[in-house]
């Protein structure tokens, strides 16, 4: 049998712990380094604040908070992929939230009916805008900052600068109830929220097992053992640490739930699809990506038109939250869902960035406003920290990037 080759797990090469470190750390230093700075931010606002920063009320409140932006951000984060922006999304939620509540108190309408209205909302506006992008030619610059002005007036027109309120109950539910306990009601724990923590665990440790058996039978390189072990123990750590976080409290918001699902959805989609190798494509070279046959135009038009969708359940995650809709929602969530693309590693010149990256960095700008604001800071300091975040992200891409010239 010597003239048969096979591949088996010893032919696959190992790459040396050293050199796996090194090249782990090369390619995702943006996030390791923003993750690192979560965490020191976390520490420094648990100091100021006597722990109440670290509470699990308060961090709880802090998931809530991040939720809009998480969502907004998964969007956000295909649209700077592909080289593009987009200024409108604030704008656009506090849009499709008024919509939305429009229907529930002025009109009487159900939940699912109102959330089906605000989602084909946002698809049309995704879609008008995406058209002028991508078959018009129109900067998206100029295309989203006419959608902002154009969606804030819209806002003000349609609410009458007024607060429409309250939502029925089932749509509140969306931005502030937990999902329900299954058997023990009078525990000192959330026992579905602890089962689901395990659930999430032990699927991420079937996925990392899967993908290394994929790897090797392919002849692939991979991770050397040790080190896939400390990977998959360090974030089936954390995944534990954020369910037992929710866990000890009142569990898992309703709207974390639907965050995870976004997440999830968009991760795949941006790193398993031929849709998401064409975003990159197209923000690494778009002349590349034209000659060998990308649909540039369609595939622009898709990512304003998710954009739209994703707006459209950012306002109504928003107005569940606070149960009302206002002139004002939406404000300079535009601000919060850039910043945070490129605090978790997307590239202001395109073709980078990750959907994974884009939550931390929404973490990161959560985390900013949450401790600012348990610190009792003005609002005014509040925009000049994250303005001068938002410069700093950008300067530390543009000399990383001149760096490895």
């Amino acid at each position: 049998m010597s003239g048969t080759k096979s591949i088996s797990q010893s032919d696959v090469k190992e790459e040396s712990l050293k050199d796996s470190i090194k090249a782990a750390m090369k390619a995702n230093m943006r996030q390791y380094t923003m993750f690192i700075a979560l965490i020191f931010i976390g520490i420094i606002f648990n100091i100021l604040t006597d722990g109440t920063f670290i509470s699990s009320r308060n961090l709880n409140n802090l998931f809530l908070q991040t939720a809009t932006i998480a969502i907004l951000a998964c969007g956000m984060v295909l649209i700077i992929i592909a080289g593009h922006i987009d200024l409108s999304i604030g704008s656009v939620a506090g849009f499709c939230g008024a919509i939305a509540a429009i229907a529930q108190v002025k009109y009487g309408w159900g939940t699912v009916p109102a959330i089906l209205l605000t989602l084909v909302v946002g698809l049309i506006v995704g879609l008008w805008q995406g058209y002028w992008v991508a078959y018009q030619n129109v900067p998206s610059f100029i295309v989203t900052l006419a959608g902002m002005l154009i969606f804030r007036g819209a806002v003000i027109g349609v609410t009458n600068g007024a607060t429409i309120a309250p939502m029925k109950d089932s749509f509140r539910a969306i931005g502030q109830d937990y999902i329900p306990r299954l058997f023990l009601q009078d525990a000192s724990y959330h026992d579905t929220t602890l089962f689901l923590g395990i659930i999430c665990i032990l699927a991420y440790i079937i996925f990392e097992a899967r993908s290394r058996r994929t790897r090797v039978s392919y002849g692939f390189k991979v991770l050397p053992f040790q080190l896939q072990i400390v990977k998959v123990v360090a974030i089936s750590a954390l995944i534990g640490l954020t369910f037992l976080i929710m866990v000890s409290y009142l569990g898992m918001p309703y709207c974390i739930v639907l965050v995870a699902a976004v997440v999830f959805f968009y991760s795949y989609l941006s790193t398993m699809t031929p849709f998401g190798r064409h975003v990159y494509a197209i923000g690494g070279n778009k002349e590349a990506a034209r000659l060998s046959g990308i649909n540039i135009k369609r595939t622009t038009l898709l990512i304003f038109i998710s954009m739209g969708l994703l707006s459209a359940i950012g306002g109504i995650v928003f107005t569940g939250r606070l149960n009302s809709a206002t002139a004002s929602a939406g404000n300079l969530f535009e601000l919060d869902a850039i910043a945070a693309c490129y605090i978790g590693g997307a590239s202001a010149m395109g073709g980078e960035g990750s959907v994974i990256g884009a939550i931390i960095g929404a973490l990161v700008m959560a985390t900013i406003n949450n401790g600012m604001s348990l610190m009792n800071v003005e609002i005014q300091w509040q925009n000049i920290v994250k303005g001068l975040i938002l410069l700093a992200a950008v300067w530390i891409d543009i000399v990383s990037r001149k760096k490895s010239v």
